[in-house]
């Protein structure tokens, strides 16, 4: 790794530090009674570096920047004692795999599963996601994808602020711990993706403008703070800064892939955008030997970066989270209008269908949230395993004031309709943490930040909702609860307990015979529909129609009725039902109230 600590062969240790703004630059080395000071060498360019015997693997380190300030390392691989504390030297070697035969599953296999790492078990760490890795097999799902693990400052926090991202959280465990959960999840046959933020560092712990303000621009601007210089003067080593992160947790860790957080926040104008740098890189460095997944979300739906499974491309990505197919089913379960779901308040069921047959629902069209500007490219002719489609995820349910679960919003026969279009529709589907036995718990907005940050950011989040009409009134904010509270972490840590009742065994139950027959009857398919062939229409403002073709000339096709009433004179497409409810439906013309029904054609 050209940045940070390398234990060498020889049992030497070499510092590289990147500090262009740096005259000079001491490594420190934390000895049990001492601090001893090494000089770093400068290399030119802004580099300094140092070889020493001095230091082994598990040597409490920082770097001292021209005498004064002290500072860790900002390509560390642990933080024993967070953000501010030393950086500590880490040998991955020392970790035995016996995966080596594991090659990655196909993407069409994916049904993934998102969650928060210190939320998910009632350890909150990773060996505590280890322990619980027989339910999620048993469930039938084939991917874990971890919200962000990457040191953030305090004891709690959704991952979005951190501020080393080479270094899992200390709270959470070592690194041998991430990688026994890797290790124990490819036993079980499980894919493990890493959330990773790319768009901007968290507002606590970052020391990089002390000697490195190159990292960033004034150009632009993010809503979490200073956008990242991917693109002006000494870009290059920011750029191979993040490129060298998403090769360390893929090749390091073994991990399977990486879900990119707010690419639209990544600013780039030069002739190669730092996203198809990236790609190209790791599937040029990595993909040769194993199925690397990369998956962004991307809010200006540029579909240009996706290729679906596998690449065609070497530069692509694999898929993309769709929030299109999102909002539109929940408008239509929901009926809210706030907000971004006011672009799908119109015709959400028509608007879902074409989600369904096309990926984005705005591929260019102007969107009223954003100002009446166009919005997304034509996704038509990508296959559908280039969208992540998904009923809940952490910002659908951790964005909203109170952080409620669809299970608080909606009926439970409309979710169940939504269930059963989610996970029997081809693109791969993601289930967010406790979905799948009904959980009620909240899943809040929390972090815990120093005194003044705190309370800057506690205020910002109550002030984020003025602009919704049912928080105008400032005594209804005061309710929305502080992120920086234990409480609020608390109450968003899922609630085992309820398991085992019998309300939350159906919706168990659910989950499972769904994702039975999507092993049985949809992904076999994947592969052979045809890409820019599928077609949608709305039967009725509540009803639709969806079918994908097949290259051999059969389909595989969807009706349903999102609606309270029945719709009649519905003629059912060609071919065998293979999942079909209610159970009790009326005549074969007829859809019942929340009904869905999928054909096979042969």
């Amino acid at each position: 790794m050209p940045f940070g600590a390398e234990l060498l062969p020889d049992g030497q240790v070499r510092f590289r530090l990147w500090g262009p703004a740096a005259s000079e630059v001491n490594l420190c080395l934390l000895h049990e009674n001492e601090t001893q000071y090494l000089a770093m060498p400068q290399q030119g360019d802004g580099w300094f570096e140092l070889t020493t015997n001095q230091a082994s693997a598990g040597t409490l380190y920082k770097f001292q920047i021209d005498g004064k300030t002290e500072v860790p390392d900002p390509a560390s691989r642990f933080q024993p004692d967070d953000v501010h504390g030393a950086s500590q030297v880490v040998d991955p070697r020392r970790f035995e795999w016996d995966d080596e035969t594991w090659r990655n599953r196909p993407w069409e296999e994916a049904v993934i599963y998102e969650l928060h790492v210190g939320a998910f078990s009632p350890s909150g760490t990773f060996a505590g996601v280890e322990e619980k890795l027989p339910h999620l097999v048993d469930l039938a799902v084939t991917a874990l994808e971890l919200m962000p693990a990457a040191d953030f400052p305090g004891r709690r926090n959704w991952g979005y602020d951190g501020v080393f991202p080479f270094a899992p959280d200390s709270r959470y465990g070592r690194p041998e711990d991430l990688k026994r959960l890797v290790k124990a999840a490819h036993r079980s046959g499980l894919m493990v993706l890493l959330d990773v933020v790319y768009n901007h560092f968290g507002p606590e712990g970052n020391y990089l403008r002390e000697y490195a303000p190159q990292f960033f621009t004034d150009r632009y601007h993010t809503p979490w703070g200073e956008a990242i210089n991917f693109d002006g003067p000494d870009s290059r080593t920011v750029r191979d800064f993040f490129i060298q992160n998403a090769l360390y947790w893929l090749e390091e860790y073994n991990l399977d892939g990486l879900r990119l957080d707010a690419v639209h926040q990544i600013f780039d104008r030069s002739s190669r955008h730092f996203l198809t740098d990236l790609a190209q890189t790791v599937y040029t460095t990595l993909g040769r030997d194993r199925l690397v997944h990369l998956v962004l979300e991307n809010d200006n739906n540029e579909a240009h970066y996706l290729s679906g499974c596998p690449p065609q491309k070497r530069s692509s990505y694999t898929a993309q989270w769709n929030d299109d197919f999102h909002h539109a089913l929940h408008v239509a379960l929901t009926g809210e209008s706030d907000g971004y779901y006011l672009d799908y308040a119109d015709r959400p069921v028509e608007r879902l269908a074409r989600c369904l047959a096309e990926g984005f629902d705005y591929q260019g069209e102007p969107s009223s949230f954003r100002g009446n500007e166009g919005r997304g490219e034509s996704s038509r002719n990508l296959p559908p395993a280039a969208f992540v489609s998904f009923l809940q995820n952490h910002d659908q349910v951790g964005n909203r004031a109170f952080g409620e679960r669809i299970i608080s919003l909606a009926e439970p026969q409309a979710i169940e309709a939504a269930i059963a279009i989610e996970l029997l529709a081809p693109s791969p589907p993601l289930l967010f943490m406790g979905e799948e036995f009904g959980a009620e718990s909240p899943f809040l907005f929390f972090c815990d930040f120093g005194p003044d940050l705190a309370q800057a950011v506690a205020q910002g989040r109550r002030e984020e909702f003025s602009k919704f009409e049912r928080f105008s009134d400032p005594a209804i904010r005061a309710r929305i609860p502080d992120p920086n509270a234990e409480d609020t972490f608390r109450r968003s840590k899922l609630n085992w307990g309820p398991l085992e009742n019998q309300r939350s065994q159906r919706w168990l139950n659910l989950y499972r015979n769904l994702l039975k027959l999507r092993r049985e009857y949809v992904v076999p398919l994947v592969p052979h529909l045809e890409m820019g062939k599928a077609t949608f229409r709305a039967l009725g403002e509540r009803t639709m129609e969806v079918s994908w073709p097949r290259e051999d000339g059969g389909a595989l096709g969807l009706i349903a009725n999102l609606g309270t009433k029945p719709a009649f004179d519905i003629s059912p497409p060609d071919g065998t039902v293979f999942y079909a409810a209610p159970a009790d439906a009326p005549a074969k013309d007829q859809l019942a109230p929340w009904s869905v029904k999928w054909f096979l054609k042969p």
